[in-house]
């Protein structure tokens, strides 16, 4: 079942909040897709699942998170923590829906006043009847500050390079894969264990 978050109070930053439960994406922005298979069966299904919904991929992948859910669920919020010491950008996102069903978990984080993009980003695991597990992500975008604005093309480039190394550490935690050293993500992101990011 996909459950939304409420209409009520909003610091969103962009209008079209929820679009990425429904097709196509909304014109006017940078869409990022991407697909992969991540692993079989339901114990890849379940671990894949879990480490998404707590944001246990991102924090493995490199990002900084602060949030208050796990799993998350709708209205939750989280701030996405790039880069490293004074360059360190501090990204608020809300969550917008989740799905907990029986062969799809996952959900979508809107961007907050104060994020240097606007849109929404959805990461969904999903079982096909074959029993493949499959990880997708969703997102629409654009620059909502100076900085990002300048970067133009770069922006979108980055963020396609980002949902592929999502992609690769959902499938080393879907299957018990080691992640890269602690060593590599303290020189590059500050945080003490590769599996649950910055203090974790």
């Amino acid at each position: 079942m996909t459950r939304l978050t409420s209409e009520g109070r909003s610091t969103f930053n962009y209008p079209d909040r929820g679009a990425t439960a429904r097709r196509p994406l909304p014109a006017g922005y940078d869409i990022t897709h991407h697909r992969t298979r991540i692993g079989q069966g339901q114990a890849a299904f379940d671990a894949a699942g879990a480490a998404v919904t707590t944001f246990r991929a991102h924090r493995a992948s490199g990002m900084l998170v602060t949030a208050g859910g796990s799993p998350v669920r709708p209205g939750d919020r989280a701030v996405v923590g790039i880069g490293i010491g004074p360059l360190r950008i501090d990204a608020p996102c809300e969550v917008i829906w989740t799905a907990y069903e029986p062969r799809r978990t996952g959900f979508a984080y809107g961007t907050l006043a104060g994020h240097p993009e606007c849109g929404e980003e959805s990461f969904v695991v999903d079982m096909e009847p074959d029993g493949s597990v499959w990880f997708e992500v969703n997102a629409f975008s654009r620059p909502a500050s100076w900085y990002t604005r300048l970067a133009g093309p770069v922006v979108p480039f980055l963020q396609q390079a980002y949902v592929r190394r999502l992609g690769r550490y959902v499938r080393r935690l879907a299957t018990g894969a080691r992640p890269a050293p602690a060593g590599y993500w303290r020189r590059w992101t500050g945080s003490r264990r590769p599996d649950t990011g910055w203090g974790g």
